[in-house]
């Protein structure tokens, strides 16, 4: 089992993206960890029984999202070596995923909480919280901006996303270009825009120490109770808790502020995020001058 892993690793780096890998990785190494000494017995010797046995050992430690995303890259392992004749049946075929827990309901921000926030942000999570509220884009997606990444001749913003890796072409709306044009830019057209963030998703590859500032700087404006994000044997082996409010809380913010606009969904949609394949379809059915009514919807936060 361990050198299927390890070889099933090595086919899919050549066409898969860093984050993803990361993913795999981890999923699948978790899995090897709860075997233990059954690791190193034939793959074909597993069973569903055991397949069970380790999605259950998740459902103690981690969310239930977390878990089904473990056993998904378990059942591509699986799938794939059913695939390539190494297995006549696949042990985590009727496995069933997780339901989900019932945990704190998600909302938006309001208007005058995210000033709150800008109030106590320093000048670099003040731009990525801006960054947030007007593309709508995710937290290490906009940590690692470079700014070859920015087009501000057409106000665009051209990036490939880490979890999805789609190319997306945002419109620029004005907060975010007075912005853009404030910041010193650096003349060597890779180099971060967010310099801070990007060093420590160099370092870390994840968003987790970033999401912790930011639940800090929540925190500070009185909208979420301090924690520690030290583990104290907790955090990674317990069930985390779901907070109401967090960076991908200013997706849904603007996608709230467009619809209280009475900027039709479509266009919506297209301001915050669509893929380079759609974007023809996207700008002939909206056109450019209703991405652009859209974006000045948003209220001016920069």
């Amino acid at each position: 089992m361990r050198k299927y892993v390890a070889n099933w690793l090595e086919t899919k780096e050549v066409a898969t993206s860093p984050a993803t890998m990361a993913f795999y990785r981890k999923s699948l190494g978790k899995f090897i960890e709860f075997l233990g000494p059954r690791a190193d017995a034939p793959i074909t010797d597993l069973t569903k029984q055991e397949i069970v046995a380790f999605r259950t050992s998740l459902a103690t430690q981690v969310a239930a999202r977390t878990a089904n995303h473990d056993l998904k890259a378990l059942k591509m392992l699986f799938k794939s070596a059913r695939r390539d004749g190494v297995l006549v049946e696949d042990p985590t075929e009727f496995v069933d995923t997780i339901r989900q827990r019932t945990g704190a309901t998600r909302r938006t921000f309001k208007i005058e909480e995210v000033r709150a926030i800008l109030n106590l942000a320093d000048d670099e999570w003040r731009s990525m919280i801006l960054f947030g509220l007007y593309t709508g884009q995710r937290l290490g997606d906009i940590a690692t901006l470079r700014w070859s990444n920015v087009d501000l001749l057409q106000d665009e913003l051209r990036l490939v996303t880490r979890k999805t890796g789609k190319t997306m072409i945002l419109s620029i709306a004005l907060p975010l270009r007075r912005l853009l044009e404030s910041t010193p830019a650096s003349d060597d057209p890779d180099a971060p825009v967010h310099p801070r963030a990007y060093a420590t998703m160099e370092r870390q590859g994840r968003s987790g120490n970033l999401s912790n500032q930011f639940a800090d700087l929540l925190a500070q404006a009185g909208l979420r109770q301090k924690k520690n994000h030290k583990s104290e044997g907790k955090g990674r082996a317990t069930v985390r808790e779901v907070e109401g409010i967090s960076f991908h809380s200013l997706r849904r913010t603007a996608t709230t502020l467009l619809h209280q606009a009475g900027v039709p969904a479509a266009v919506a949609q297209a301001l915050i995020g669509h893929d380079s394949e759609a974007m023809h379809q996207h700008y002939v059915s909206v056109g450019r001058e209703a991405l652009e009514r859209a974006a000045a919807s948003l209220p001016d936060l920069g």
